[in-house]
Formats: C-alpha cells, sequence, structure tokens
C-alpha cells in the first residue's frame, strides 16, 4: 500500500517546525549571557540541558512504551506544544542561570516526543524505502536545529527574543500540522500491554546491537561537532588576525547543509545498501576529526571553511541510515520503543562527549582539541561491522 503523496512533505515540514526548538538556545548564547550575567561557559552546559532533557524524556517514553501504545500524532503535538511553552519562557527577563536551565532541559524532555515520535510515524507509513524516507526526515532536523543560526545572522532584522518566539510558534504549527493531517500510518501496529522490560530485552538481537552501536559511536562526535562549530569559527579567526567571518550564518551554512547530505546518503543507501552508505559516512567524519588540527593552521578562510562544511555533511549523513537499521531490526510491535531508546541512549553520549570538550578547553590547545572526537567513529564502525 502506497501512502498519500503529501505525507512524508507533511511529516518533513512538522519535523523542521519543531526541531527548530533544539538549538533556540545556542543561537541566541551571546544574547542570553549578557542579558543574564552567565558565564562564557554556559554554552556547554545549556547544550547538555537540552540533551539531558531530551534523555530522560526518550527514556521515560521508552519504559512507558507511549508511542506504541497511544496515537504517535497525538503525543507528537502534545510534545511540540509544551516543548514551545517552554522554550518561549526563557525570555522572561527575571530568569537565572537555573531557570533557564531548566526551561531548556524541559524543551529537551518534550523534543523526546517529537524527534524519535517523528520517526515511528514515518516507519508507520513507509514500509519500503524507509532510509529515504528517514533521510528527508532527518535533514528537516538538521535544518530545524541550524535555523536559530540563520536567525540570528540577521540580528539587525530579528532581535534575540523574536528568535525564540518564532521557534516556538514554528514548534505550535508543526504540531497542529502532524495531528489534522498526518493520522494513524497503515503499519502501525498497536502495543496495548505495558511492558517495561522491552526497552532492554531489544537489544539481545545481534543485528539490531550492531545499528544501535554503530549509532552511540555517531552521537559522540555529532552533537559536540554542532555545539562547538560556532567556537571553532571563532577560534580560527582569532588564531588569524586578517579573518573576518559571519559566525551565525556561517553555522547556519555549515549545519544545514548536513541535512542535504541525509537526502544524498537516502538515495545512496537504495543503491549500495543501507549499512554500507552509513559505515562509509562513519569512516569520512572520523578521519575529518583526526586530520582537523592541520585545518586551523591553514591560512586560507576559504579551505577552512570548506573543510569544516563537508564534516558538517558527513557527520550526520549516516544518521537516518542508523535509525533505519535500528527500525528494520525491531519487532513492529515496539518499533517506536526502540528507536526511542536507542535515542536515549545516544543524547546520553552527547553529554559526555560536550561536557569532555568544555573540560578540556582550557587544557588543549584548541586546534588539536576536536581530535578527541574520533573516538566515537572508530568504536561505532567495530560495534557495526564486528561480525
Amino acid at each position: 500500500m502506497k501512502p498519500p503523496k503529501h505525507i512524508l512533505s507533511i511529516i518533513v515540514i512538522a519535523q523542521f517546525f519543531c526541531t527548530s526548538l533544539w538549538f533556540a538556545g545556542n543561537g541566541v548564547m551571546g544574547d542570553l549571557v549578557a542579558n543574564f550575567g552567565l558565564q562564557s561557559n554556559a554554552l556547554g552546559h545549556l547544550t547538555s540541558a537540552v540533551q539531558f532533557g531530551f534523555i530522560t524524556g526518550t527514556l521515560l517514553f521508552a519504559v512507558f512504551t507511549l508511542t506504541d501504545r497511544y496515537s504517535p500524532s497525538k503525543v507528537f503535538l502534545v510534545s511540540a506544544l509544551l516543548g514551545a511553552l517552554c522554550n518561549v519562557g526563557v525570555i522572561w527577563q527575571s530568569n537565572t542561570l537555573g531557570t533557564i536551565l531548566g526551561l531548556r532541559f524541559l524543551t529537551g524532555f518534550f523534543l523526546a516526543g517529537i524527534y524519535p515520535v517523528g520517526m515511528k510515524i514515518a516507519a508507520d507509513y513507509f514500509d519500503k524505502g524507509l532510509g529515504k524516507s528517514l533521510s528527508y526526515l532527518v535533514g528537516a532536523l538538521v535544518v530545524g536545529t541550524a535555523l536559530p543560526y540563520l536567525l540570528k545572522g540577521f540580528i539587525t532584522i530579528f532581535s534575540w527574543q523574536s528568535v525564540l518566539l518564532t521557534t516556538s510558534i514554528l514548534a505550535v504549527l508543526g504540531g497542529i500540522l502532524i495531528v489534522t493531517l498526518v493520522p494513524n500510518g497503515p503499519y502501525r501496529k498497536s502495543s496495548l500491554n505495558l511492558d517495561f522490560t522491552a526497552c532492554f530485552t531489544i537489544f539481545k538481537k545481534p543485528n539490531f546491537r550492531a545499528a544501535a552501536f554503530g549509532y552511540f559511536g555517531h552521537m559522540w562526535e555529532l552533537y559536540s561537532f554542532w555545539a562547538f562549530v560556532p567556537v571553532m569559527l571563532h577560534a580560527y579567526a582569532l588564531a588569524h588576525e586578517d579573518v573576518a567571518l559571519n559566525i551565525s550564518l556561517l553555522s547556519f551554512t555549515i549545519i544545514a547543509l548536513g541535512g542535504l547530505a541525509c537526502v544524498i546518503g537516502g538515495y545512496a543507501s537504495q543503491k549500495i545498501g543501507v549499512k554500507k552508505t552509513a559505515a562509509t559516512a562513519l569512516l569520512l567524519s572520523g578521519v575529518c576529526c583526526l586530520i582537523s588540527p592541520l585545518f586551523f593552521m591553514v591560512d586560507s578562510e576559504l579551505v577552512f571553511v570548506g573543510f569544516l562544511i563537508f564534516w558538517g555533511m558527513v557527520v550526520i549523513a549516516d544518521s537516518p541510515l542508523f535509525s533505519t537499521l535500528v527500525a528494520q531490526n525491531a519487532p513492529v510491535e515496539i518499533k517506536g520503543t526502540a528507536l526511542t531508546i536507542v535515542n536515549s541512549i545516544g543524547f546520553a553520549i552527547t553529554i559526555v562527549s560536550i561536557q569532555l570538550v568544555t573540560a578540556l578547553q582550557p587544557e588543549i590547545q584548541f586546534n588539536y582539541l576536536y581530535a578527541i572526537l574520533a573516538l566515537g567513529p572508530v568504536l561505532g564502525l567495530v560495534g557495526l561491522l564486528r561480525k
């Protein structure tokens, strides 16, 4: 049964609108520091707060098998509305570091009902060609993640408050689109029983475990790269005095072009296979980690930015493919739970890597710092390809 043509487009648009909440705080980080008297290390803490909220949310969603027992479209709507409310709450002028961290944590918590649930909705509609469908979906996540940087790049038009307000309005619209235009899919099989062990026993399947371990290695690198793209650009500009960079617009470009890479990877996977395409992208991103010190020393901003664009593409291209492998190797009645628990563990790993990079910033020369991210791709490839 072929789904209606509009279904994938609606899911992609809604995912793009709602995931703009993810890096909304990072996009206006300088303004938050100035307005609320935050320390310069707030970037790592605020990013980790969103990740920790997402981990907590996905863990609870998985343990209680919410997306398999209830309509995923309704779960998506409620999460989008509550996430938008928490995001816009950062505008409140009496906020402190504690309240901002709390609001970003809750934003991450409700994103657990958006990102993996969006993939679950897509999997309920697309049995064949799931890799290509998820590539569009994750591509939307990537561009949505980058959107706050684009808005911040036009700060003369958009104030930092309007960046947060705009992303919240988009999230509300995304939730409404899903619940009104995307009913439960034909391949959805509802799980009627509450099974607290489902999200753990599924790891006994070797193929599922291999896909999950590849995803975990990918996640070690991904969000640290995204979080520190502006820092990399700033450090390069400081090291090369004649360089002037529009950091916000370049950050948007470097992250957003990863969405295009996801789509390219989705089509490539139909030719050479999902697993082989994912492994190739993971290998290339690991190589980028290892050779990154060389490009910080190159006295050409075009070469440096070009390298970051390439890295930004290969660092995310494998993400929808790993999610495809996870969905394909999970029992249909707990497919949503499988996607959610893998997301939960993957994002827990991002907190460790982000905090590690943050802690090592004063200790390691900046051009060598990001080579440590190669640990993820190396271990991910071992887990994915091991017989």
